[in-house]
């Protein structure tokens, strides 16, 4: 009886922990669902699920609905990170950022050099350019050198010149030999005034020996080189020390690099430039520079640097384009600090970079401005903000400031930080930018009015948008086109003027590419363009008795975020048409 009884006992003892067991396998084992469509978890706030919107990250309720913005349903917040000791800095992960392709370096100094590429042309020595003259007036009989391009040497007989003056002043000196014991001095001046007009004195002798005139006299060449222009023709009449041709010598030719002004710091007298050409392929040529022009020249807003060059062989020949690179250094620069090109962020108005630290937490970045020196190539010399051993981040800088945006960070927008962010900031940048310096000014009531007509012809393109109809989209832009040609731009002065110029030309280009194109969605492209400048215009200049809404769609143009105008508060998306027609929200109501 008591066997059976501990039998009894074991076996429900046996049972339980069957029991046990078989639950901790079914139900304490399985893992929870954590999956999440749009990548977000749960934040409890005093025991509340807060819910948001992917798309409009601002809806925040507490309790799972739909987007009054796009219609989307909610989903749960994740939670607040753990907070960091400095709130300054942006902590990263090693997976992140190998995921993020983030890679650092160690900043250090060295002597800034800089290669400079110049561009330029072979020409002649200005020096070495001679007008070859006739030294007699009278008539060609004739050319020995015929065609530009000839080579002359010092002293060839290069043309033949008839002159009746020549005759007479000939025969005054065989008159003034017969008197030359008694007047040397008139036979002295006969024998100079033919010296002047560079007849030799073995010419002279041979004159007096003969005893009668010669009606043709030779000229030479003075000069070596070659002939780049002939300038009369025989039979043609000429005058005491008109040029017959233009000779170089190209023993020695110039080389003129372009300098642009933004390389102006660089390039110093003494410069060595090793340059190449295109029709001397293999050969390199070397030269220093000798000059560099002291003024700008106003239509090409380029200086030019001289290199001298001796032209061995004739390889040389002017108008020869040359490409050359100068290994320039910044006078009194030294030990600079130097960091990549990829490693600085520019918002225009300052520079940024994210500089590493450690601790027992982790990786932290965090943002510094620092004042840019002069680029070298791929390089920045850093004039002001780091310090030689500091580690910055070289690659992937802009998935780290898209981290501190998302974490309400200071980042590249926003140096104070601000709340956190899901990913695009909804297009405030955007329209802040749009809105700098455009404050509304006293306008003539004519433009208003006349780009009041713009804005109606505008509306009917904006609904072919929304209908997704290319060819309406073609027929309304061209609407608009007439429109804006239709405006007087004289009516506006000084910075309206001005204003009014630089946005016409963003309207006119991008409303003739919609007129043109049949992509819908490269219209589209377009027609973003198109709403900023008109934005500008409208709160710049006004409408006439018109109530404009401008409204936004952050997922527009692939998630950039887009504007776009309406006549009513209605939503209705023309980025998306019926694919999400309500996707958007007014931002700003314009009379």
């Amino acid at each position: 009886m008591n066997t059976n009884r501990k039998t009894i006992i074991i076996i429900i003892v046996a049972t339980l922990a069957t029991g046990f067991l078989l639950g901790w396998l079914i139900f304490g084992s399985a893992p929870r669902k954590t999956t999440d469509e749009h990548q977000h978890e749960t934040e409890e706030v005093a025991g509340e699920i807060i819910w948001t919107c992917s798309m409009h990250p601002q809806i925040r309720q507490n309790e799972p609905g739909s987007c009054p913005i796009c219609g989307m349903d909610l989903i749960p917040l994740e939670g607040a990170q753990n907070d960091e000791t400095d709130p300054m800095v942006i902590s990263m992960s090693p997976t992140a950022m190998q995921l993020a392709s983030i890679s650092t370096a160690i900043v250090g100094a060295m002597d800034p050099v800089k290669s400079v590429r110049l561009n330029g042309k072979v020409q002649e020595d200005e020096r070495r350019v001679f007008s070859q003259p006739s030294h007699v007036p009278g008539r060609i009989e004739n050319l020995t050198v015929n065609f530009t391009g000839e080579q002359v040497k010092k002293g060839q007989i290069i043309a033949t010149v008839y002159s009746p003056e020549l005759v007479t002043a000939q025969n005054e000196l065989f008159e003034a030999q017969k008197f030359k014991e008694t007047q040397p001095a008139l036979f002295n001046s006969a024998k100079e005034k033919l010296k002047n007009w560079k007849l030799t004195e073995k010419q002279i002798e041979n004159m007096l020996t003969s005893g009668s005139p010669t009606e043709t006299f030779e000229v030479r060449a003075d000069v070596s080189g070659f002939v780049t222009q002939k300038m009369v023709n025989p039979g043609e009449y000429i005058v005491k020390g008109e040029p017959i041709y233009k000779i170089a010598d190209l023993s020695k030719v110039w080389v003129l690099f372009d300098v642009y002004e933004s390389d102006m710091g660089w390039i110093r007298i003494g410069d060595k430039v090793e340059f190449t050409i295109s029709s001397l392929p293999g050969k390199t040529f070397a030269g220093n520079i000798s000059f560099l022009d002291p003024v700008i020249d106003a239509q090409t807003r380029v200086a030019k640097a001289r290199v001298e060059i001796s032209n061995t062989g004739m390889a040389l020949k002017p108008e020869m384009f040359v490409s050359g690179t100068v290994q320039a250094k910044l006078p009194k620069k030294s030990n600079a600090i130097v960091v990549p090109k990829t490693a600085v962020m520019w918002t225009g108005k300052r520079s940024v970079v994210y500089v590493k630290s450690s601790t027992e937490q982790g990786v932290n970045f965090k943002m510094r401005k620092v004042t840019l020196g002069p680029a070298l190539g791929g390089s920045y010399i850093i004039e002001n903000g780091l310090q030689e051993g500091e580690e910055i981040a070289v690659n992937g800088t802009f998935s780290i400031d898209a981290a501190a945006q998302l974490a309400g960070k200071p980042s590249m927008m926003s140096s104070e930080g601000g709340s956190a962010m899901t990913g695009h900031d909804h297009g405030e940048t955007e329209m802040r930018d749009a809105n700098e310096g455009f404050a509304k000014t006293g306008t003539d009531p004519a433009f208003t009015a006349q780009l009041t007509k713009v804005y109606n012809a505008y509306i009917p393109m904006k609904n072919a948008f929304v209908a997704s109809d290319a060819h309406k989209v073609m027929t309304a832009a061209s609407e608009v086109s007439a429109a804006l040609k239709k405006v007087d731009m004289g009516l506006l002065k000084g910075d309206a003027h001005m204003a009014w110029m630089e946005n016409l030309d963003v309207l006119e280009k991008t409303v003739n590419s919609m007129s043109k194109l049949m992509d819908i969605e490269k219209q589209r492209n377009e027609f973003a363009k198109f709403n900023i400048a008109f934005y500008k215009s409208i709160k710049a200049f006004g409408l006439e008795n018109v109530t404009a809404y401008y409204q936004y769609c952050p997922m527009a143009e692939k998630d950039k975020g887009a504007y776009w105008f309406s006549s009513s508060e209605e939503i209705k998306n023309p980025y998306f048409g019926d694919a999400m027609l309500k996707c958007g929200e007014n931002r700003e109501t314009l009379k």
